[in-house]
Parts: structure tokens; sequence; C-alpha cells
């Protein structure tokens, strides 16, 4: 059963006088024009929320994924494209008392308003939100026992996502003293544990202690039973889910925070190179790729940042096709998280060049030729755009000085970040030209090619040094942790320096071109058989009778 919205229903059959047929108008009388008491709620909405509730109270998870990703999304479109939905207050004559429901309700009502009211959140609407999911969190972490609440994945990890999400803005909305009154900032002021970081983090935290997910998931890399560590809580899907979204959420609020070590540390135990029943949410493989190949890039481990960045925009390929004809409102999240992606590869790529799917590589040519072009010949603002495109909003947890109006404090931890990438970028702007004197030449002396960069011996030397230690950075290797893997260098030419001589060696490995052609001719051997086979086939069902 599914719930099937105006089909069976007239929404306006109860007051026809004041009703023009279109829905926004007439919703909007309902909201705002009705003397002396609440806006009616109309019946279209009161089935779809009765048919909710209804599914989250029976745990049929079928049509609450109906129910939650799409009617609820068409009927937004509908009713309420920017305006907020019904309160819960003007709910509860419809659904009653029911707390797990209304909480629900809320996450939805609250996150609507973020998402589609031009006016955003109110003050008072943030401080509401926050304590809905701390009622949310509390009713699942206190109990003494699994809770009979069933939910689909997709919706556990906007939980997660938007949570953090609401802590981020809500962080920048408290940066911005110049607009604000007198009340909204001594209310600040006087309640400073409200979207606190530490409350953000001791949820996320609970949430993986709660679950037991690291020992789950240590389990399934050695391949045994994850629930037989799982216990009580650990083997309900509801908890071992959000336990799981919890560990990604760590990873993207620590990115947030500029703290990349302890970002990839949380993962310890997720083997990303492994595709599992955890990774079933599309943007959340993806959010996971992101921040983990944007954590490495800021290490200075571009390999791993590549092969991270690479491995989700194959995924994202792949699953194209599901995704944007599914209807799924994940597609412009996906779209804008694949444009910072492929940005950022790019810088990478420039920083620490290697070999990369022949596909993708034809598509960052085709889309950031210029830009790539751009970077490679060292220009410090190429970098500077491709980098604040694609990087994370960063965060700070601490309140702003709420004396001194006037300071952009919301701005000072993406600046410092960009500094510090920026900073990295200039010790290694030269490194391009340099590898690519070294690839014409065996042997050179320093002086001669100091001269050919117009630079002093001395400072030849000194970039010469730069260009070994920077191609040289630690690589993850399988069967270890994010953190662990070995040094290797990540030039194609390796040189020494013998007095005043540098000595080269090239040390790329000549691609086989034979090994390709002949997995080519396998390819079209292969095919060529599918599509006789395929004649054959058709053949045999024509026999016998008219051929056309």
């Amino acid at each position: 059963m599914a719930y099937s919205g105006h089909d069976e229903v007239d929404p306006y059959a109860y007051d026809r006088s004041y009703h023009t047929g279109d829905p926004n108008q007439d919703f909007g009388y309902e909201q705002h024009y009705q003397p002396g008491k609440s806006y009616i709620v109309p019946e279209e909405i009161k089935n779809f929320l009765l048919f909710f509730q209804r599914s989250v109270s029976e745990g049929n998870v079928a049509d609450i994924s109906t129910c939650y990703e799409h009617d609820f999304n068409k009927l937004s479109e509908r009713f309420f494209k920017n305006s907020p939905w019904p309160d819960a207050e003007n709910i509860i004559q419809t659904v009653g008392n029911d707390q797990v429901f209304l909480i629900l309700y809320k996450e939805l009502f609250y996150r609507h308003i973020i998402a589609r009211t031009q006016s955003g959140p109110t003050q008072e609407q943030r401080f509401e939100s926050y304590y809905n999911y701390c009622n949310f969190f509390n009713y699942i972490l206190n109990a003494d026992g699994p809770v009979g609440l069933q939910l689909p994945d997709q919706w556990l990890w906007d939980i997660i996502d938007e949570f953090i999400y609401q802590f981020q803005d809500f962080c920048k909305y408290r940066s911005k003293i110049a607009n604000k009154s007198d009340e909204e900032i001594a209310f600040l002021r006087t309640n400073p544990k409200i979207w606190n970081v530490h409350s953000v983090l001791n949820v996320l935290h609970s949430l993986v202690d709660k679950s037991n997910i690291n020992a789950q998931l240590e389990m399934y890399g050695k391949g045994d039973d994850p629930d037989l560590l799982g216990g009580e809580f650990g083997r309900h899907p509801l908890y071992k889910m959000l336990g799981y979204f919890s560990l990604i959420g760590l990873l993207r609020l620590h990115s947030l925070l500029g703290d990349y070590y302890q970002a990839i540390k949380v993962l310890e135990y997720i083997e990303l190179d492994k595709q599992t029943s955890y990774t079933q949410v599309p943007t959340c493989q993806v959010t996971t790729y992101y921040y983990v190949g944007f954590a490495y890039m800021m290490m200075r481990r571009y390999k791993d940042a590549i092969r991270s960045f690479s491995s989700i925009l194959l995924y994202i390929q792949r699953t194209n096709y599901m995704v944007s004809t599914s209807g799924s409102y994940q597609i412009d999240v996906v779209k804008k998280m694949n444009d910072q992606i492929m940005n950022l590869l790019a810088i990478c790529l420039v920083l620490h060049p290697m070999r990369i799917d022949e596909g993708l590589q034809a598509a960052l040519s085709e889309k950031y030729g210029e830009k790539i072009q751009r970077m490679e010949k060292g220009e410090p603002q190429a970098f500077d755009d491709a980098f604040s495109y694609a990087c994370p909003r960063f965060l700070s947890p601490v309140p702003p000085n709420y004396d001194d109006p006037n300071f952009n404090f919301h701005k000072e931890p993406f600046t410092l970040q960009v500094k510090v990438f920026m900073e990295e970028v200039e010790q290694q702007i030269s490194i391009p030209t340099i590898r690519s004197f070294l690839k014409l030449y065996t042997t050179m002396p320093i002086s001669k090619l100091s001269a050919f960069l117009d630079m002093s011996e001395d400072e030849f030397k000194t970039h010469l040094l730069c260009f070994k230690h920077k191609m040289n950075s630690l690589v993850w290797t399988k069967g270890t942790s994010g953190l662990e893997g070995e040094f290797q260098s990540g030039s194609e030419v390796d040189f020494y320096i013998d007095k005043e001589m540098v000595h080269i060696a090239d040390t790329k490995v000549a691609r086989r071109y034979g090994e390709f052609f002949i997995q080519q001719i396998h390819k079209f051997s292969e095919l060529n058989k599918a599509m006789k086979t395929k004649q054959q086939l058709a053949n045999e069902d024509f026999s016998g009778g008219q051929r056309f």
C-alpha cells in the first residue's frame, strides 16, 4: 500500500467559498486570513500525515521511504514551495499526541524552513530545531533496550547530515554580529550550550559507542559475522546505521574544524575499497570520499587523495543514470559535490601528476582544461579560485566577540585554510617547471639549470631539495589504516647531486602497448561472439514462422 495523494481526495471540499483552485494561493489564505484561529490544514495534507504516521508506527520501511523521499517533497512543491509546513501544534488534532512521530515531523519541518523559506530560520527556530534533535537522540540513546523505531537508511543518513549542517549554519549565523538586535545577542550570550561543538561531538560519539559499530566493522574486516560483537543495540538496524553514519559525520565535522588527522582516524575500521551493506546511500558515499580525499590533500598525501577522488567520480558515473532518472532530491547535492571533487582532483594532479582513468582524464581536460593549464603555469589565482570553490565551508566552534560587531569572524576559518593551502602551493609552484627540465637531460651542471630558470645556484639547490621532499609522501597500503602506509616517490624522474652536477634518471615505466592491443582484441572478440549469439537466438525465434 502507498499513499495515493490527491487522486483520492478533494483537498478543498471542506470550504469552497474562498478558494481559487491554486493550492499556493488557497493555502496562503488559510495560513494568513483566517481571523482568530489557526489555519485549516488541507485534507490532502491530513491524509498524507495519517498515512505517514501509520507507516512509522507499523515499521513499514518501504512506505516510510515513499512518504519521506517522494510524497513529502511533492507536497512541499505543491503547497509549501516558499513557506513552512504547518507547525506541530496545528497537526496534533490530526495525528494526536504521538511524540515519536511529532519529533520526526519536526525534523522535516525545520529542515524545510532552512532549505525553502526565503527569510530562513529565525533564531527561535534554530534553537527549537536543536531541542528537537536532542529529543530524538535522547529517545534513542537513553532507552533501556533498542527502541522499536525503524527508518530507511536514507533518512537516517539525512538526520546525521542535517544535524551537522545545522550546527555549521548556526556557527556562521552566530558569528555575524553586525545585523543582530541587542535581544538576539543577549540571548546568544546567555545560551552558550545550544549548538555547542561539545554537544554535537557528544551525540556522534554516543551513537558510535551505543552501536558498537567499530567492533562490528573490525569483525567484518576479518570476514567474521559483525553481529557477534554488535550487542543488543548494535544488531538493531537503526542503531547500526546511525553508528556508521555518525563515523562519517565525525569525518566531516573534524574536516570542517581543520583537524584532518583526526578526520581520517575516526574511519580506522572502515575499509573504503569495499562495497558493503553500509554503503547503500549514494549521498553518504559521495560525502565520505569527498572529505577523505580533501583531508588527504591537506595532509599532502596527494596519491591517496587522487585515489579517493577518482574512485567516487567513477562511482558517480556508474550510478548517474539511476540517480538522474529516479526523481531523487539528492541529484543537486551529488552534482554540486561532483563539480567540487573534479576541481580538487585537478589541483592534486597538477601538484602530483599521475595516471588516472582515461575517461576521467578526458572529462577533466574537456571541462577544466584552461584552469589546469593556468595552474601548471604557476598562477596562484587559479589555485585560489579552484580551492575556494571546492573546499568545505570551514567553521570555528567558539563564539565570536559580541562586543566587536564589525569583525568578520565568520570568514576567519575559511581565510586561514586558504592561507595554509596557498603556502603549500607556493612551496611547490616551481616543481612542474623543474620537472620538465629534468626530463630533458641525463646529466646537467647546476649552474646551467639554474640559469635556465633565472635562479641563483643556492636558490636552485633549495628548489631541488623541495622537489625531493614534496614528491615523497606517505601512501596507503592495503591492510593498513587510513593513517598508515609507506613512503613512496610520486615523480617519474629521480636525480642525485654529485658535487656541482645533477644526474637524472627516468623512472617512468614504459607502457606495454602490445599488452594493451591484445586486451582490446579480446574485447572485440567477446563482442563479436555476443553479437553472433544474439543473431542465432533471433533466427531461432523466427524459425518455422514468417520472417520480417
